[in-house]
């Protein structure tokens, strides 16, 4: 059981680069994307060469922005959009299908912003967010996997130093809502099986970041730690191009 997770930038621009292709390829079982960047028509006709998936499309009121998508092959017995609060669902930014064994939720998660104007609406959401997981897991365990827009620890960005309590996704802040998602025993699959690999999902396109590797990790599949024996395998495909974002796997026993 093949699941990724990918930040596509925009899904009809990422099309343009050979999207369905690579997907096609990568045969997920189930593929979660965030910031599709396009309205639920838009979606599924940029998806429509992709057979033998339900897909599901949570799209942003405010159009070419945000939005998340679940193409899977295994239908889910019940799908909810968003966490349940208005001023949090406007956005696109959650879906949560249910499986037997699990819940999986995808997540685009607000980012501070380059001026850091959106911080503290962005620790109102963490907060939110973290009690909806939470809320999930008195059923059953929980997958979620997305942009959660903050690099961990500083093994997790290419220069930590420069940009602690100074950058969006490395601030103090943001950290904190993180650590507060694995205190609450959510785990960090891919930092569980890979304790000191350098990996990198996210690179600026400027100043030729991705090709010198000066990048962050800021997109996860986190798991319920009940959970964690049937993961096999997670990891960062850090090679495959079409976004500033890279997909990274969870494979399922």
């Amino acid at each position: 059981m093949n699941l990724i997770s990918w930040n596509v930038n925009g899904i009809r621009a990422i099309a343009k680069k050979g999207f369905i292709e690579q997907i096609k390829q990568l045969a997920p079982d189930i593929l979660c994307l965030q910031e599709t960047k396009a309205q639920d028509e838009q979606v599924s006709e940029t998806l429509q060469e992709l057979d033998g998936y339900q897909l599901l499309v949570n799209s942003a009121v405010k159009k070419g922005y945000s939005g998340t998508a679940i193409l899977t092959r295994h239908n889910p017995s019940e799908v909810t959009f968003g966490i349940g609060i208005a001023e949090h669902d406007q956005e696109g930014r959650v879906i949560c299908a249910e499986f037997p064994e699990y819940y999986l939720v995808t997540v685009y998660t607000p980012n501070s912003g380059s001026e850091l104007k959106r911080l503290s609406y962005r620790q109102q959401w963490d907060k939110a967010f973290l009690e909806y997981l939470k809320n999930l897991e008195t059923s059953k365990p929980v997958i979620v996997c997305g942009d959660l827009n903050v690099a961990h620890r500083e093994i997790d960005l290419a220069r930590p130093k420069a940009n602690y309590n100074k950058s969006a996704g490395f601030m103090q802040e943001e950290i904190d809502g993180i650590d507060n998602l694995t205190a609450a025993n959510f785990v960090d699959t891919f930092r569980h099986l890979n304790p000191d690999a350098v990996k990198y999902s996210w690179w600026s396109y400027r100043a030729g970041a991705r090709e010198r590797n000066v990048g962050w990790r800021i997109d996860y599949f986190l798991c319920s730690r009940s959970f964690l024996g049937k993961v096999r395998n997670a990891d960062i495909l850090d090679q495959v191009m079409g976004s500033d974002h890279c997909p990274v796997l969870l494979e399922l026993d």
